[in-house]
């Protein structure tokens, strides 16, 4: 199937989307919206990327662009403020820094490396400032684009998103132990870690200084807030799942939806695709449903006064973006070279990674 992308230029470009990851519903009822910001938020994020020195020169120059992250928060986040959509696009592109120096540790056996790592990601997590001249460029590029997000909201939002994050670093520890000791977790145990790994509830939690206020526990914790909020992200996780599965099968990988499938309920490949598409698109349409449930809870918030007025639009704002969520991750895994596996000259290594940042060759 084809259909009209955004793309890395100012024109739609036609993209190809295979049938196996072809989602029509997406295409048809997910309209893809983009920040007027985008031009200047890919220009700025690539310029943060070589000053913290997150990846060398020519990397930058070669793949930042075909990688495609600023696209993938510029429709996500399309109500932010710029200076909010740039900060969050710096730690997104972290993020994927950071993930990829968690696979090389891992596969090059640095697991003193890891720790220490962790260690400084934990402590620089709750005090920012203090590291933000570190010697790793990962630990000092984390503190600057933690301590640019803490800048938007009060106190109480920040200690939130330090403690999730606190909690995700060390899922990707449990993450490291299972790939050295080649784990395949189960599938509900993988579900519970990747909910983790994703950081389902950081992109959630980035939603509120995105609509320029916190939401309190009352709104956040509404069963059909939360619900369209996780449905949000799980259809992100396992598509990705979906479309990474090549790339993670070459690696030698064991944190993927399919791949629990297969070693755990005993699903042939194909078998395994099709029940991982299953989850995707009962994603889409219960979203859809709970949708409507947090409009409606939105205009019950809406009571006449100002509080009341400024929370009902802040929910909208928030449920707009996970909405845009579904075709922003849809069309970045059909657009970025990160998932590009075929054009890879090794399948199991990617061509924009720092490979040789600890003597590997």
């Amino acid at each position: 199937m084809h259909a009209l992308s955004h793309g890395t230029t100012s024109k739609p470009t036609t993209i190809a989307v295979p049938p196996a990851l072809s989602l029509p519903v997406i295409e048809a009822a997910f309209p893809r919206q983009l920040h007027p910001y985008w031009p200047k938020l890919q220009e700025e994020t690539r310029a943060w990327l070589l000053e913290k020195r997150l990846m060398p020169a020519g990397k930058v120059e070669e793949y930042a662009d075909g990688l495609c992250y600023t696209d993938l928060m510029a429709g996500y986040y399309t109500d932010a403020a710029d200076e909010v959509l740039q900060a969050i696009a710096d730690y997104s592109a972290w993020f994927f820094v950071w993930d990829d120096r968690h696979d090389r540790d891992i596969v090059h056996g640095r697991p003193d490396a890891w720790r220490r790592l962790k260690d400084h990601l934990h402590t620089a997590l709750d005090r920012p400032a203090d590291h933000l001249r570190h010697e790793d460029a990962l630990v000092s590029g984390f503190a600057d684009s933690v301590r640019r997000l803490y800048s938007f909201l009060p106190d109480t939002w920040n200690a939130r998103f330090a403690r999730h994050f606190h909690a995700v670093i060390e899922a990707y520890d449990r993450e490291f132990r299972n790939r050295t000791e080649g784990t395949v977790p189960t599938v509900e145990e993988y579900l519970e870690l990747r909910r983790l790994t994703f950081a389902h509830w950081i992109w959630t939690d980035l939603l509120e200084p995105s609509a320029g206020c916190e939401l309190p526990d009352s709104v956040r914790k509404n069963p059909s807030y939360r619900k369209a909020a996780l449905l949000s992200q799980e259809f992100a996780a396992w598509y990705n799942d979906l479309c990474s599965l090549p790339k993670e099968l070459a690696g030698n990988e064991v944190h993927n939806l399919g791949i629990s499938l297969i070693v755990h309920e005993g699903l042939s490949l194909e078998e395994a695709v099709a029940d991982v598409r299953h989850r995707v698109e009962k994603c889409v349409t219960e979203f859809l449903d709970a949708e409507q449930e947090v409009l409606r809870f939105a205009d019950g918030l809406d009571d006449g006064t100002v509080g009341g007025k400024e929370r009902g639009a802040a929910v909208r704002s928030c449920l707009g973006n996970m909405r845009n969520w579904f075709s922003s991750v849809y069309w970045f895994h059909h657009e970025s070279g990160r998932y590009m596996v075929d054009s890879w000259d090794d399948r199991s290594t990617p061509p924009y990674v720092n490979n040789e940042a600890a003597g590997e060759k």
